[in-house]
């Protein structure tokens, strides 16, 4: 009998196993469908393409058939390793905007508004980069700010400025807004994961255990208590129980599909997907809602981008050097500047995120452009989509069928053609003339709103950051309340990106680890 159980190792799942285990009276039993985080390639920064080329620790999850976008069924990373999505994303480092908090508390969310959840953020940070005034210097996570080095990045900083955006040193300082080098989740060239800063140091303690390749079927319930968790391992059915809670950090798709299987959610959905229904909760698998992007790609008129470290040689030297002296361009982060703007400029905040690459790739990294180029990946920092993650039947070796509805919104699509055309206008600038080439995709001849509206139903994907799908809050869509404890059902939280009511203006990895140290210190609180 333990006193936690955890549902999946993720970035807040291994928060906690690291936080409540710091109690030698309590028992924690960690359950990951995954394995250990052994390859050399998840620690090496530029493993990064790698891994999502070879998709050994992905969970295979692809979209259902996008209405508005062509009919394409995308491509949706998911981490399956200890150390979840932080073991195998860009390792982006971004806390996100002050508005995303306080708009969460104003929706009746006690607790969560910026200046609250700021200290959870500095607690998780171990901060590499000089001055740390709003930074931690003890936590678990190294960051580091990416050097300027690259002529792409200049450019793109002094073109910036020219079109008339604010230069901003701290992206992370709660003012997200303008041009600035981006934080990265890498310590002395090594990437930084929940795995290696939270797990790693702690996993001998004799009061947590983590069992590996452990596939979650259901949420054990007796009497509107949660009790215990049903899993596959090695082809056998094992059960564990657990004395005060168990913990449901699955992630945006695997939460909502775990309470499902377990016959928490819509009944009349449960009924047709033959599950026993146990706790009517709508809400369980909706307000999907995700960061689609766009690629706006430029030749060069130099050989100045990171295809030359590609050639298969190079390649072996780089990893040669990483191996031998832990630095070079394999311990260097893929983005090294980011933007956050406006659109237009009666919105109260950005409206658009720029991640700025020195390479152009398709399909996800996975297709190379074997040209000198860079390119720019462009979302709208709050969509206005909704989507839905519901289980097919009642197998749970069955994935659910993810629907994240891209583009349904109208103002979804006017925003990504305006910060199309925004890309474009600071790449005009004089900043750019020395080094810039003809506009490889869309192409300079795409310029109406019905040609951009085709370019982005074609070309836009996921950038990976689903959430909202146990959302949180008190009406009668929610799925938790504001301690993360799912309504009606005691004894069951949700601690993972699934809880958020609205998406971050930003990548989700850091707020997700802001959540489960945050949901710690609350289990902790109300389990005394």
């Amino acid at each position: 009998m333990a006193t936690f159980v955890i549902v999946g190792a993720g970035s807040a799942g291994c928060v906690l196993a690291n936080r409540l285990s710091e109690n030698p009276d309590v028992e924690v039993v960690v359950l990951e469908a995954g394995g250990w985080d052994k390859s050399p390639l998840i620690h090496m920064p530029a493993g990064y393409f790698h891994l999502m080329q070879s998709g050994k620790l992905d969970w295979g999850y692809h979209t259902e058939p996008q209405q508005h976008a062509d009919n394409r069924r995308m491509f949706l990373p998911r981490g399956r390793s200890v150390g979840g999505c932080s073991v195998i994303n860009a390792m982006i480092h971004m806390r996100g905007h002050r508005q995303d908090y306080d708009h969460w508390a104003q929706l009746g969310n006690a607790g969560w508004d910026y200046e609250s959840v700021l200290p959870y953020f500095v607690k998780a940070e171990c901060w590499h980069g000089g001055e740390a005034f709003g930074h931690g210097r003890d936590g678990p996570i190294r960051t580091s700010r990416a050097g300027l080095d690259n002529p792409i990045s200049q450019a793109w900083l002094r073109a910036s400025s020219e079109a008339g955006y604010a230069y901003n040193e701290d992206l992370n300082s709660g003012n997200q807004e303008g041009t600035g080098p981006c934080d990265a989740a890498i310590g002395h060239g090594i990437r930084s994961s929940v795995s290696r800063g939270y797990v790693t140091p702690v996993k001998h303690r004799k009061n947590l255990r983590i069992i590996v390749k452990a596939r979650v079927t259901r949420i054990i319930i007796e009497r509107n208590r949660a009790v215990g968790v049903e899993y596959l391992r090695r082809g056998r059915l094992c059960h564990v129980y657990a004395d005060q809670e168990v913990l449901l950090c699955g992630g945006a798709f695997n939460s909502p599909h775990i309470l499902q299987l377990s016959g928490i959610g819509d009944q009349r959905h449960l009924k047709q997907s033959g599950i026993n229904a146990r706790l009517d909760l709508p809400g369980v698998g909706r307000n999907l809602q995700d960061h689609v992007a766009i690629p706006v790609q430029f030749r060069l008129k130099e050989a100045c981008s990171k295809l030359k470290y590609l050639r298969r040689h190079r390649q072996m030297l780089c990893a040669l050097q990483y191996f031998l002296t832990g630095d070079g361009v394999a311990a260097a982060p893929g983005v090294e500047v980011m933007s956050f703007l406006r659109t237009r400029p009666d919105i109260p905040s950005p409206d658009v995120q720029f991640h700025l690459l020195n390479i152009m790739y398709n399909d996800h990294g996975r297709k190379i452009v074997p040209v000198e180029g860079f390119m720019g990946l462009i979302n709208k920092s709050r969509p206005e989509s909704r989507g839905s993650v519901l289980a097919k039947s009642s197998d749970p070796i069955d994935l659910p069928r993810v629907d994240p509805n891209y583009l349904s919104a109208p103002a979804d699509m006017r925003t990504l053609r305006d910060a199309l055309r925004l890309f474009r206008d600071i790449v005009s600038q004089r900043a750019f003339d020395d080094i810039r080439g003809e506009e490889y995709s869309p192409g300079k001849d795409m310029t109406s709103d019905s040609d951009l509206d085709d370019y982005i139903r074609a070309k836009s994907d996921s950038i990976y950051h689903p959430v909202g799908t146990c959302k949180m809050g008190s009406d009668a869509s929610a799925v938790v309340d504001d301690r993360l404890r799912v309504h009606g059902m005691d004894g069951l939280r949700v601690v993972d990106a699934s809880i958020m009511p609205t998406i971050t203006s930003c990548n989700t990895n850091v707020p997700c680890i802001m959540i489960g140290e945050k949901a710690s210190e609350m289990i902790l609180q109300d389990t005394a």
